[in-house]
C-alpha cells in the first residue's frame, strides 16, 4: 500500500433543480468538482444540506432500478400516513423526512487517478422526496494529494 498525505482540500457547490419526487443524476457534476480539485488520490465527500431529499449511489444503466426503489419507498413510507403528526407542509412532509433519514444526506467516494472510483454501473443521484419541485444545494469536498 502506498501512503499519500492529504495535503489538499477543495470545495465546490452546485444546485440541483428537481421536478418533484424522483431522481436527478449528479455524477457528472461531482466528477467535474473532483477534476477541478487537482486531487489525484483521496476522498470526495458529497453532502446536501436538506432534510427532505437524499443522496445515493445506485445502478445507472437501467432506470427501472430507481423506479422500483421509488415504488418500494411509497409502500414503506406512504404519504399521508396517519401515524405522522408532522404535516406542516402537506401529506408528503414527514414521509420525506423519514426517506431522507433512511437513505442519508452524504456520500464518500474514493478518488483514484484524479477520478471518482465508482463501479462500472454506479452513478450518484440526488433523490427528491417531496412531490413539489425544489432547488437543492450539493457541496462536494475533496481531500487528498496530488
Amino acid at each position: 500500500m502506498r501512503r499519500h498525505s492529504a495535503d489538499h482540500v477543495a470545495q465546490a457547490a452546485f444546485t440541483v433543480h428537481t421536478r418533484g419526487r424522483g431522481f436527478s443524476e449528479i455524477t457528472d457534476e461531482v466528477a467535474n468538482a473532483v477534476a477541478a480539485s487537482g486531487v489525484q488520490t483521496g476522498l470526495a465527500n458529497v453532502f446536501t444540506a436538506h432534510t427532505s431529499c437524499s443522496l445515493l449511489i445506485s445502478e445507472n444503466a437501467d432506470p427501472t432500478v430507481r423506479a422500483d426503489l421509488e415504488r418500494w419507498f411509497a409502500r414503506a413510507v406512504p404519504d399521508g400516513d396517519p401515524l405522522f403528526r408532522h404535516d406542516a407542509e402537506g401529506p408528503d412532509d414527514m414521509p420525506a423526512h423519514v426517506r431522507s433519514i433512511l437513505t442519508g444526506v452524504s456520500l464518500t467516494v474514493p478518488v483514484h487517478a484524479g477520478r471518482l472510483a465508482l463501479g462500472t454501473w454506479q452513478g450518484l443521484y440526488l433523490w427528491e422526496h417531496r412531490t413539489d419541485a425544489h432547488q437543492r444545494k450539493v457541496t462536494v469536498t475533496v481531500i487528498g494529494g496530488g
